[in-house]
Order: structure tokens, then sequence, then C-alpha cells
């Protein structure tokens, strides 16, 4: 099917062969149904077929089976004749098996290359979400940005922002000024939650050298797009870091990628698996940005795909942007199961043939109700869809090969070494140690003051007045000194002296005169 991507369809119990058509493949979709109902393997095929078109993918790994896209699938898996069958069955005259461009990511750094950004890149807005931060916290947040800013103070890691924290409330009576009331305790709240984010691995995420949204575009010798996975099995024991790292790159590409309008293909597609995570819990404030972003980045060519059990978890604004579906298995058990179910069904355009509700929850494993994109943008017909077999391996592949792909990465070395210059953490720091020195310079330089005029008076008054304030400068009385040698160093000073010598020479003559 040119400028389409084959989804499946065919034989006696299904409609019309159904297809992703490239060009609204930018209008956004989204790929729902109960956990073991097909919901991986749509998302694999989709990831080929983009790859296959010369379009590159992103999408995250969240049960550890999308490594399989980097193998092909081999004749003596288990499944191969089922696969065979099914491919026979819908009309997939050339069906076989094959590998795919894969880069490897990881922001722990242990199953792909690292992925980082910087505090700054990450902005107040998602940091506070990620912290899940009260209004009046999330407000001193956002005056440390804006001293930042001011200050020339670069925020790349935890640590730049945890100095510089430290350094508003140092300063929070002059902040005051500006700015209002700054709590100490509210600053001590951000910090503690900093302090949870490192325990979860979040100093790893923050620091440089930062991902290149470039790198996420590449294509292969052969024209094929890479396919990105975010390893992201451990990163779900932190489901909010996930979250909201998934939206700092949408935001990021949303505001980095150029003006493109509805191009014959897209420039990246997004795979956003698990994306209730993305809306629980979350303020009013990122979700009206989550829903600008998804309306407006089709514009830049990017499209955004959720992956979720149940169309209820998308709040309703962002899932009527969502033109391209694909809708496995949803099971109705409860008061609340069976409402979520037939308004799942009134989103789709109905098909005279049967009644979408009921196939919605009857479709087996491998089988879905779908609704693409037809000319001009109109929402096709729903169907009932058996879903075509991949070409890549079904599940995960093994660490040696996962080693083999990360050395062949055209990205490979490029962040592995992680780097910490010179920015707020160091400045702060060195201002710091900067006016240690200069205070302990003043206090000195007040000592030394302070003793000189103490020996100048001690000098006046055991000399009578005749002591020049120079001369005085030059005596040193410690302070373990007796009153007898201060005095007689004074003595042995003045006998130096003008004075002393003209004493000296009366005395003397006077000797010698009598002699």
């Amino acid at each position: 099917m040119d400028g389409n991507i084959f989804l499946g369809g065919g034989g006696p119990d299904y409609g019309e062969k159904q297809g992703l058509t490239l060009k609204y493949a930018n209008r956004h979709g989204l790929i729902a149904g109960a956990t073991g109902t097909g919901k991986t393997v749509t998302l694999q095929i989709l990831a080929e077929g983009f790859s296959a078109a010369g379009v590159p993918v992103f999408l995250s790994d969240v049960k550890g089976d999308l490594s399989g896209l980097a193998a092909a699938g081999r004749s003596d898996f288990k499944l191969h004749d089922a696969f065979t069958a099914r491919a026979q069955k819908i009309g997939l005259q050339d069906y076989g098996y094959s590998a795919f461009p894969v880069t490897f990511w990881d922001l722990f750094g242990a199953q792909g290359h690292p992925v980082r950004t910087t505090v700054a890149e990450m902005g107040p807005l998602l940091l506070a979400r990620l912290m899940e931060l009260s209004e009046a916290q999330e407000g001193i947040l956002n005056i440390a940005f804006r001293l930042a800013d001011e200050e020339g103070l670069p925020l790349l890691d935890l640590k730049d922002l945890q100095a510089l924290l430290v350094w508003v409330g140092e300063n929070r009576a002059e902040l005051a000024l500006r700015y209002g009331n700054i709590s100490v305790n509210s600053i001590g709240a951000i910090q503690r939650r900093l302090l949870v984010l490192e325990n979860q691995g979040a100093n790893k995420l923050f620091g440089e050298p930062a991902l290149d949204l470039s790198d996420l575009m590449l294509c292969d010798a052969e024209g094929r797009g890479r396919i990105n996975i975010l390893a992201s099995d451990k990163l779900m024991g932190a489901p909010r870091l996930y979250a909201t790292f998934l939206l700092w790159l949408l935001s990021e590409l949303f505001e980095s990628l150029p003006e493109v309008g509805d191009p014959d293909k897209p420039k990246l597609v997004f795979f956003f698996d698990e994306a209730h995570l993305l809306f629980d819990g979350a303020p009013k404030a990122l979700i009206d940005k989550v829903e600008q972003v998804a309306r407006l980045i089709r514009s830049k060519g990017v499209g955004v795909y959720f992956v979720t059990q149940n169309p209820d978890d998308i709040p309703e604004d962002i899932l009527g942007q969502l033109g391209n579906r694909v809708q496995h298995a949803l099971r109705a058990f409860t008061a609340r199961d069976k409402k979520a179910l037939r308004l799942a069904a009134e989103t789709y355009r109905p098909n005279p043939r049967f009644e979408t509700e009921a196939a919605i929850r009857e479709v087996g494993v491998g089988e879905a109700v779908t609704s693409m994109l037809m000319k001009k943008g109109i929402p096709g017909i729903v169907e009932r869809t058996l879903i075509r077999p991949p070409s890549s391996q079904l599940g995960p592949i093994d660490q040696t090969t996962r080693r083999q792909v990360l050395a062949n990465s055209p990205v490979a070395g490029k962040y592995d070494t992680a780097k910490d210059r010179h920015s707020a953490y160091e400045i702060l720091r060195d201002r710091a140690a900067g006016a240690t020195k200069a205070a302990e310079e003043a206090e000195a330089r007040e000592e030394e003051k302070s003793v000189a005029e103490r020996e100048f008076s001690a000098a006046r008054r055991y000399s009578g007045g005749r002591v020049s304030r120079s001369s005085a400068r030059s005596m040193r009385i410690r302070a373990d000194d007796s009153f007898g040698t201060a005095m007689g160093k004074m003595v042995m000073k003045e006998l130096t002296g003008t004075t002393g010598r003209r004493i000296v020479r009366g005395i003397l003559g006077g000797l010698f005169k009598g002699r």
C-alpha cells in the first residue's frame, strides 16, 4: 500500500484492509486495550512501518519486549506457522522477516546510551510537577530560575540548583523586597524533594552532554528511519520521572523544530506508552500545556501516539485530537468499565455491519477495532481488523546482541562520559570563597590598624609624647612581652634617633672632657 502502513484486515470475518496513511500520520493517534490484548505488537508493527517509510521513531520499552525490533524474526520461532497463516489470510503476500535500525537509550546508562538534559532546559514548571511542589514552593523555584538568568548562573545539574537555593535562603531578606516572602521552610521542602529525586536516579538525567534532538531523527544508509528505544523497565519504578521526562522531550521537539505544515510523511513519530501516568494528578496548567503541544506539534511534522489501557485515561480535549485509532479489547466488569466502554464506542464513526461497543468487548488477542483518517483527514468507518504479524523478533533480544547494536550505533561514545563544566555550583562556591578571603583580609587590616593605634598610644605615654606615629608603627609590642622588655625596645629605638644621638654625644662628651 503506497503511502500507507499496512495494519491488517481482510478475511470473511473482517472488513477492508486497514492502513495508516503517512500523509495523516502527524494527526496523532491512540492505541488502547486491556493488558494482554496485543497493544505492544501493534506498537511494534507501526514502528516497523514508519521506519520502512523513512520516518524516525521514538518509543519507550516499558516491558523490555520492544528491543526485538533490532533483530529479525526466525523461522524456528514457535509462532512462525501462525504468523505465516495470518499473513496469507489478510493478503500480506510479501511477508518476511527483517531487523530494523535501532538506537537504544537509557536514563540510567545501563541498557543504552545515557540520556541527559540540564535543569535549565527542564524548566520550573516541569520540575515542580516532578517534585510535586505546592504553589508557594513552585513560586520560590521560579524565583531561583529568574535569579539564575539575572546573575549568569548556569543550572546544569541538581547540585547547581541545590547551591542556588542555599544562596536564595541566605539572601532572602534582600530578595523579599523584589519577589515577596521567601520561606526557609519552603526552601527546605524543595531541598528534600531534590534529595528524593537523587535517590530515584534523577541525578543521572540532569547534566551534560545534553541530548541533541537531531540524534533522534536519523536514518540509516538505506533510508530507513532509526527506531529510538528508551529502556523504561527500571524507570517505571519512578513513574513521575518517566512521565515528566517524556513530556519534556515532547516540549523540546515542539519548541525547536520549524513549521512544516502538512508534509507527505512525518519527520518523527513519538509513542507515549503508559500514557495515563502523564495525566494522573497533573495540575490543570500542565494538562493545558500538553493539549497545546498536541494541538500544535503536528504542524512541526511530529505525530504523537498515546498508548494506554483505556481511552478514558486521556483528557477529552486531547482525545479529540487523536484521529488514528487502534482499539484492542476492553473488559467491562464494573459500572465504571461499562461506562468507559460505551464512551469509547461513541467516539468512532459507526459501521452498519456490527455494533461497535460489542466489537470492542469481543475482539480477541491480535485483533482490534480500528479507524484511520481518510482523504482530507476524515475519520474512516470503524472496522474489525486482524492485525498483521511483525517482521522483527517478537520479544526481547539477548545482551550480546544489545551490546553489538550499541557498539555500531551512530552516536556511540558521544554521550557515554558525563561532563561537569563551570556552572552555578562552582560560581557560587568561588564567590563564597572570595567573600571569605576578603572578610579575612579586612579583619586582618582592622586588627593591624588596632595594634598600631595601641602601640602609638603606649609609646606616647612612655616617651613623654616624643614618639611619632611612623616610629610607633614600626614597633611591635607583643601581648606576651613584659613591661621591661617593651620599655627596653622603646628606649633603644629612641636612642637610635636624632634626639638619642644628641643625648649620647652630651653624656660621652662630658665624660671625656672630665677625664
